[in-house]
C-alpha cells in the first residue's frame, strides 16, 4: 500500500535536531556485487527485527550508491563499530572524499559466507542474505536473514550522538564488560 503524503507535522529541521539526541550504534553496512564490486556506509538506522528467524533492518538513503548495489547483490554485511574505529566510520559516511571500493583499502575485510565484507575486527558483525525492502520517505528499508553472527567480548562501542561520534562513559564501559 502506497501512503499518501501529507503536510508534514514537524519541520524537517525540528526533526532532525530532536533525532540528534537519540544515541544510537554506529555500523558499517557493506556488500559486494559483480557489477558494483565492494561498496559500503555508515550507518545508525540499524535494529534487530526478529530473532526466529533472526533478522534486522537496515536504513539506506536510495540517493546513495550502497542502496543499489545492495538490492543488486542481494546481501549485505552489518558491522558494528568500536571507538578504535572511529576514522573508518568517518571514511565510510564520504568525509574524507573516498568513494566505492576505495573505502576498504583500510582495515582488515574478509569476506563473509554470503560474499558480503565483514570487518574483521568488529565487535560485532551480522552477514546478511537480503530477504525484503521497503521503500518509504528518502530511504530504502532492507530486510536481511542473518546468516553468520560474531561478537567480541572486549571493546566500547562507537556511539553517535548530538552530531557527533562519542562513546560511552568510562565507568559505564567497565560496568557492561563486567556483565558479561
Amino acid at each position: 500500500m502506497k501512503r499518501r503524503r501529507t503536510a508534514a507535522a514537524v519541520a524537517a529541521a525540528d526533526f532532525k535536531n530532536a533525532m540528534r539526541r537519540l544515541a544510537a550504534g554506529v555500523t558499517i553496512v557493506a556488500t559486494a556485487g559483480r557489477k558494483d564490486g565492494r561498496c559500503g556506509l555508515t550507518a545508525t538506522a540499524v535494529c534487530s527485527l526478529s530473532a526466529d528467524p533472526p533478522q534486522l533492518l537496515v536504513c539506506v538513503n536510495r540517493d546513495t550508491a550502497p542502496n543499489a548495489a545492495i538490492a543488486r547483490a542481494g546481501r549485505f554485511s552489518v558491522n558494528v563499530l568500536a571507538t578504535r574505529h572511529k576514522a573508518l566510520a568517518l571514511r565510510f559516511a564520504g568525509v574524507t572524499g573516498v568513494q566505492g571500493d576505495e573505502r576498504f583499502a583500510r582495515g582488515d575485510w574478509i569476506a563473509a559466507a554470503t560474499g558480503a565484507p565483514v570487518l574483521a575486527d568488529a565487535l560485532a558483525y551480522f552477514d546478511c542474505r537480503l530477504v525484503d525492502r521497503v521503500e518509504s520517505g528518502t530511504h530504502t528499508v532492507f530486510i536481511g536473514e542473518v546468516r553468520a553472527a560474531h561478537s567480541r567480548k572486549n571493546g566500547a562501542p562507537l556511539l553517535y550522538a548530538a552530531g557527533a561520534f562519542q562513546a560511552l562513559a568510562k565507568k559505564a564501559a567497565r560496568r557492561s564488560d563486567r556483565a558479561k
